[in-house]
């Protein structure tokens, strides 16, 4: 029988409680060092996270600047109205049931259901949208009597942009909408992250885009204390926003409504600038669109209507149109040949009414011609045959390298849009333009005979109407050219400050002013005696200008009459011009799409212009276009 040692029970029972008791030592040392962890070297941060379960920071948006005429009158501008608004991640269930349920108390119509489905697909399911813009007090107070049956659905105040003339001014306005991917690189690329939190609105083209970051302001913040259920408590502290800067435009909101109205209902497009400035003075396009419609996110229908119009009335025609600008490019033509000393002022070619260049005929607009011609008579009575000569004598580089000196074929980069992307270049052409146009190496080869139509503002000629109107005006400025520009003064909203945006230093081309003076004075003649003397008839001013037509069909030199053509085969009708005479204090470039003659359909919306920027005089209407009236020109 084997007895147990006593002392050595004991010993192991020890040794057993000393493993253990280090055990638990070691466990509350591991405690202990998490706790010291946590509780001191990571205090700060634990702290903060504790805050911010309990403090939410909530971002208050601000009022967008303001954006107003030369003379205060404001054209776009802000109201605050209610949302009812749906946050997804917070609704229990199904989504459109609740939908359903809620438009049993608020009306909820089709469209405003597609706005919302729109918006989800294209935001985050924990941002608040929109199922409902403007409510009405009795909505507003019907949908808080019923607020508890509604989780994750709530009332908010928002600020709404408006645009109070509707349509007018629209291309040059532009509009806002809803922040997409490509406005958040946008914001990203200017590092104003941080500053767009709770933004939704952003803009998408003209001035509202391209001073986005003037108008918008700087976003404030409430610091809020929630509960567990993330509900309000109270209001910690409080950073106010500050609202966006004004814009004061150059333009004068009455010129621009005259001279839309001048159109009716004609397409096309006007530019006006102040030569001695180069800020605009009205910038017209016409057919246009309401903005209103895109604030609150654009229904279907309308979107359908604007983008499938005949019409298309989102071109903005006066940045993005590009038109051959028929005889308005003679006395540019008259100019360089003048300073690369290929006419006299006074020499004198024979028109028989045309030109035969190899086995073609380029015919005069004017049967039999006009006879025999120096260059004065040449702008005044717009003789094709002239210019066909000249085209020929100057060659097309020569031609190229000088009307590019005026910006023909350039962009202006006025400020509207996104910079370097909101205008057309348009086509200055030239061999080396040539070149790289085609692909193929005979299409490459640029053919003497192409050279002809070119001197009369046809053949491959594209432009804008505002790089037309920048042209005349640096004619009219002596060949000082600006580069045009809408914004006048951005206003500080913390200081109230104005300042100019950072001006572009003007350039001069290198014309004598001999030369200058004789293509001046014959530009003048035109509207005194020759292809825009019916429209300036009895005018209280001296004014110079020049009238265009430019062929949309060719009808390879066979004649064609306007009245028989079908409407989209007419001609453009250009008209450029400046006043007064002596001292221009405007100078500006008139199409009318298919409206055939310039002399007829131009030339008067010009005339209606002016008279009212020099003389504060108000047409009743628009002038009719004389159907009897078909000026000499091409």
């Amino acid at each position: 029988m084997e007895f147990k040692n006593p002392q050595e029970d004991l010993e192991r029972f020890r040794n057993r409680l000393t493993i253990a008791g280090g055990f638990v030592l070691f466990c509350f040392g591991l405690l202990f060092a998490r706790f010291f962890w946590l509780q001191i070297v990571q205090h700060a941060y634990y702290d903060t996270r504790a805050e911010d379960n309990r403090i939410s920071l909530v971002p208050i948006v601000p009022n967008r600047g303001l954006i107003l005429d030369r003379n205060g009158v404001i054209l776009a501008r802000n109201y605050s109205a209610y949302t009812l608004e749906i946050t997804p991640s917070k609704i229990n269930g199904d989504l459109e049931a609740a939908i359903d349920e809620l438009a049993t108390v608020v009306d909820v119509q089709a469209k405003d259901r597609k706005r919302f489905k729109k918006l989800l697909e294209e935001s985050k399911n924990f941002e608040s949208l929109p199922i409902r813009t403007r409510l009405t007090d009795e909505e507003v107070a019907r949908f808080i009597a019923h607020r508890y049956r509604f989780p994750g659905m709530d009332i908010k105040a928002r600020l709404f942009r408006q645009y109070p003339f509707g349509a007018f001014a629209a291309h040059l306005l532009g509009y806002i909408g809803r922040v997409n991917d490509k406005d958040l690189e946008r914001i990203a690329g200017e590092e104003q992250e941080a500053n767009y939190r709770g933004t939704d609105h952003f803009g998408k083209t003209g001035l509202e885009q391209h001073y986005e970051f003037d108008l918008h302001g700087t976003t404030g913040f409430e610091q809020v204390e929630v509960d567990a259920g993330g509900h309000a408590v109270r209001t910690l502290e409080r950073t106010a926003p500050v609202a966006g800067n004004d814009l004061t435009l150059t333009v004068d909101a009455k010129l621009q409504e005259i001279a839309e109205k001048a159109f009716g209902t004609r397409r096309g497009a006007l530019v006006a600038i102040e030569p001695a400035t180069g800020g605009i003075l009205a910038l017209v396009s016409v057919p246009n669109y309401d903005p209103n419609l895109f604030v609150d996110g654009i229904g279907t229908s309308d979107w359908d209507g604007l983008n499938t119009s005949a019409d298309k009335p989102m071109v903005n025609r006066a940045l993005n149109g590009a038109y051959p600008p028929g005889s308005t490019f003679k006395p540019y033509m008259a100019l360089a040949a003048l300073t690369l000393g290929k006419r006299r002022p006074e020499q004198v070619i024979y028109d028989p009414g045309y030109f035969n260049f190899g086995n073609y005929t380029f015919r005069d607009d004017k049967k039999g011609g006009h006879g025999m011609v120096n260059m004065y008579a040449s702008i005044v009575h717009s003789c094709d045959t002239y210019y066909y000569m000249l085209a020929n004598d100057l060659g097309i580089d020569n031609i190229a390298n000088f009307m590019r000196q005026f910006g023909f074929g350039q962009k202006t980069g006025i400020d509207l849009g996104i910079e370097g992307t909101s205008e057309s270049e348009g086509v200055l052409p030239s061999q080396e333009w040539k070149r790289k146009r085609f692909k193929k190496p005979e299409q490459q080869k640029w053919y003497a005979g192409e050279t002809i139509s070119i001197g009369i503002g046809q053949g491959y000629n594209s432009y804008t109407p505002i790089q037309l109107a920048q042209a005349v005006a640096g004619l009219a400025n002596d060949g000082v050219m600006y580069r045009p520009h809408l914004v006048r003064t951005v206003t500080d909203a913390r200081t109230g400050e104005k300042r100019a945006p950072v001006p572009t230093p003007p350039r001069t081309i290198a014309i004598k002013q001999e030369h200058i003076d004789v293509v001046k004075q014959a530009m003048v003649g035109v509207n005194k005696e020759g292809t825009g003397a019916r429209a300036f008839a009895g005018a209280g001013y001296v004014s110079a200008g020049k009238t265009g037509t430019a062929q949309v069909f060719s009808y390879k030199g066979a004649e064609h009459k306007t009245e028989t053509m079908a409407a989209h085969l007419r001609d453009h009708a250009l008209f450029i011009a400046y006043a007064p005479a002596e001292q221009p204090t405007i100078a500006l470039a008139v199409l009318v799409e298919n409206g055939g003659f310039g002399a007829q359909a131009a030339a008067p919306i010009a005339r209606q212009v002016l008279d009212y920027y020099l003389l504060g005089k108000v047409p009743n209407a628009p002038a009719p276009a004389d159907e009897a009236a078909r000026e000499e020109e091409q």
